[in-house]
């Protein structure tokens, strides 16, 4: 049998409506703490990855669709939205009528620094596409974590988490946490660090990144911080024509050679 959709909202200012414009303005997560997943793919990624599904906010015309699409699965209230008022609420110029409230994953920083550890830090990454982005760049590429540090864009802000398209609910990660805290903690572990700089340091192509390694992408109008920098190996991307990349390409490129230099060495 099909899940029933719960009591349909009918008001702008009803106060679930409120929680979660709120949330999606802020970055944060709502007050019951689930994050804010929009889209019919982030729904698919949250079950996809085990996380709880609380809530599910619907437009009105594709409310029979997604009750339809989650009917085997318990616990789940579905609150049917008029489409207009949906439209309010939606983070997307273009939205798919479908805003899901999902627990995220609590990781520590130890489950970070797992084995052979890959770490990516994000020093000041304002740009939330960014920030998404270079997380799914550190799942397709084997990275063990991600640490956001003070200045960096939300991994909760709606536009990271679908720029990660649904890295985030299975990536760890750890947020909110400074830079000298960082670097205490991680070279604790006995990892290196390399700081991404447009030319100074060592090329890509001359770095060992098989050992216990941390990467720092720098912010995007300003690189990475004096505190980082003086704790890291420069480290340079060879270009051509141009003489600095965009901080999610640099962050994928030098995950990319990392992942290749460990299965070459396997």
């Amino acid at each position: 049998m099909p899940i029933p959709p719960q009591e349909a909202v009918t008001s702008a200012r009803n106060p679930l409506l409120r929680d979660v414009r709120r949330a999606m303005q802020h970055g944060t997560l709502t007050p019951d703490g689930c994050c804010v997943a929009e889209s019919f793919h982030l729904l698919e990624e949250a079950l996809r990855s085990d996380r709880r599904v609380r809530t599910i906010l619907t437009a009105a015309s594709v409310t029979a669709t997604v009750t339809s699409h989650v009917r085997h699965l318990a616990g789940i209230r579905v609150v049917p939205v008029p489409d207009a008022i949906f439209r309010e609420i939606s983070s997307t110029e273009t939205t798919q009528g479908v805003i899901a409230l999902v627990e995220p994953p609590a990781w520590t920083l130890d489950q970070l620094i797992r084995g052979n550890a890959l770490v990516v830090i994000l020093d000041g990454v304002q740009d939330p596409g960014n920030a998404g982005a270079i997380v799914r760049s550190a799942e397709a590429f084997g990275a063990t974590g991600v640490v956001f540090l003070k200045g960096t864009a939300s991994p909760f802000n709606p536009k990271t988490l679908r720029a990660s398209a649904g890295s985030l609910f299975r990536v760890p990660f750890v947020s909110g946490m400074d830079d000298d805290l960082a670097i205490a903690s991680l070279s604790k572990k006995r990892l290196e660090f390399y700081a991404t700089a447009p030319r100074d340091g060592r090329s890509l192509l001359d770095t060992d990144f098989t050992h216990r390694t941390a990467i720092v992408i720098g912010s995007e109008a300003h690189g990475v911080g004096e505190r980082l920098r003086a704790a890291s190996q420069d480290l340079h991307i060879p270009t051509s024509g141009v003489e600095s990349l965009n901080a999610a390409i640099a962050a994928s490129i030098v995950l990319y050679e990392a992942r290749r230099q460990r299965t070459e060495q396997r």
